[in-house]
C-alpha cells in the first residue's frame, strides 16, 4: 500500500501522522511511504530522517493526497485538505465530526473512507487512540487554568470526569489546590476514591451538584466525553453568569463541540477569551503544544492500526477487528457511526453492511 503523510496545517499544530520510526516498520511490510517535505522539522524530526527510514520526500500536500491509497494524519482535515480527498481513498485521523457538520459534509461528499481514532475502542474496553492525547491534554489543562488564573498554586477547582479529567486532577492535587471530580458513573468515582483517597472529593454528577461546584470554583476543567457525539452542554451560561469574576473554565471537550454553553475553539496562537468575566480557554488542539511528546505517544497506540490497514488493506482489517471496526465513520457518501448519524441527521448504514457481515 501506498501511505501519504501530510504536513499538518492547523494553526500551530506542529504533531505528524507516521514518526521514522512507524515508517521504517511500513517499509519493513512492503509498504511505499510519501511524507510532505517538513512535516516533522517543528518537532526535530527532519526530512533526512524519514529518508534513512525509507519514505520518499514530496514537495506538497497536492501531492500526499493525489498519490496516497491512505492518508495518516492528526488532526481533522481543513477545508483545503478536504477539497483534495478522493473517493476509494483512506483516512486515518481523529475526525470529530458530530461537531462538525461541514467537514461531515465535506468527507461524505468527497466519498472517501473516514477511520477515525476517537472511535477506535480497546479489548479491555476504552479508547485507545483517545487515551493518550487525553492524558496530555488533562496534564495541560491544569498548567493552562493556572496561567490563566495568575495567582498562586492551592485554590479551589472542579474537574468534570473521564481520562482527561483524571490526570488533570492528578496534576492539581500536585499543585495543593483543593480538587473535586463530578462524573456520573460510580465506578469511576470509587476508582478514584482508592486511587486518591481522602485528598480528592468525589461527587456523583447531577444539575444541582455541577451549578453547586462549578459556582464556587476558582477552575473548571471540563473532560467529558461521549464517544463519537458532540459532547453535553452540562456548565449553562446562566451558570457562567454567576460564577466569580477572574473564574477560568479550560474546556478539554471542544474538539466535540465542548462542555460549556458559552465554549468556542480558540487556538494556540489566541488561546482565550472572556465571556461574563470568566476567562474560557478551548484551544481545540491542546496537545499540539507539547508536540513531540504528543506525537510519539500516539504514534504509540497508532500504528498497530496504521499496520493492520495497511497490510489487510481496509475491507479485510475492519473484518477482523471489531474494535478497529468501530472506528469507520464516513465510506463512500454514507455515514457509518451511529452517534454521528444521530447528533447530524443522516442515515446511518452500520460498518456491518458497509463490509457484508
Amino acid at each position: 500500500m501506498l501511505v501519504g503523510v501530510p504536513k499538518e496545517i492547523k494553526i500551530h499544530e506542529y504533531r505528524v501522522g507516521l514518526v521514522p520510526s512507524s515508517v521504517r516498520e511500513l517499509v519493513h511490510h512492503g509498504h511505499d511511504v510519501i511524507v510532505e517535505t517538513n512535516s516533522g522539522t517543528g518537532i526535530g524530526l527532519e526530512d533526512a530522517d524519514y529518508q534513512a527510514a525509507g519514505a520518499r520526500i514530496v514537495p506538497d500536500a497536492k501531492t500526499v493526497f493525489a498519490e496516497a491509497e491512505m492518508v495518516v494524519k492528526v488532526k481533522e482535515p481543513q477545508a483545503a485538505e478536504v477539497a483534495m480527498l478522493r473517493e476509494g481513498q483512506v483516512l486515518f485521523t481523529y475526525l470529530h465530526l458530530a461537531a462538525d457538520k461541514e467537514l461531515t459534509r465535506g468527507m461524505v461528499e468527497s466519498g472517501c473512507t473516514g477511520i477515525a481514532y476517537e472511535t477506535v475502542t480497546g479489548q479491555f474496553g476504552g479508547l485507545p487512540l483517545l487515551a493518550p492525547m487525553s492524558e496530555v491534554a488533562g496534564r495541560m489543562s491544569v498548567q493552562a487554568g493556572a496561567r490563566c488564573l495568575e495567582k498562586e498554586a492551592g485554590g479551589r477547582g472542579v474537574l468534570l470526569g473521564g481520562v482527561a479529567g483524571t490526570n488533570a486532577a492528578r496534576m492539581a492535587m500536585g499543585m495543593e489546590a483543593r480538587v473535586t471530580v463530578v462524573d456520573k458513573s460510580l465506578r469511576r468515582l470509587a476508582e478514584l476514591d482508592t486511587q486518591f483517597g481522602p485528598t480528592l472529593n468525589t461527587i456523583f454528577a447531577t444539575v444541582d451538584a455541577i451549578e453547586n461546584h462549578v459556582l464556587n470554583a476558582d477552575l473548571v476543567i471540563g473532560a467529558v466525553l461521549v464517544p463519537g457525539a458532540a459532547a453535553p452542554k452540562l456548565v449553562t451560561r446562566e451558570m457562567v453568569k454567576k460564577m466569580r469574576t477572574g473564574a477560568v473554565l479550560v474546556d478539554i471537550s471542544i474538539d466535540q463541540g465542548g462542555c460549556f454553553e458559552t465554549s468556542k475553539p480558540t487556538t494556540h496562537d489566541k488561546p482565550t477569551y472572556v465571556v461574563d468575566g470568566v476567562v474560557h480557554y478551548c484551544v481545540a488542539n491542546m496537545p499540539g503544544g507539547v508536540a513531540r511528546t504528543s506525537t510519539f505517544a500516539l504514534n504509540n497506540a497508532t500504528l498497530p492500526f496504521t499496520m493492520a490497514l495497511a497490510d489487510k488493506g481496509w475491507r479485510q482489517a475492519l473484518t477482523d477487528d471489531v474494535y478497529l471496526r468501530q472506528g469507520l465513520n464516513v465510506h463512500a457518501g454514507q455515514v457509518n457511526y451511529k452517534a454521528v448519524a444521530d447528533d447530524l441527521g443522516y442515515e446511518l448504514v452500520a460498518a456491518e453492511t458497509v463490509l457484508g457481515l
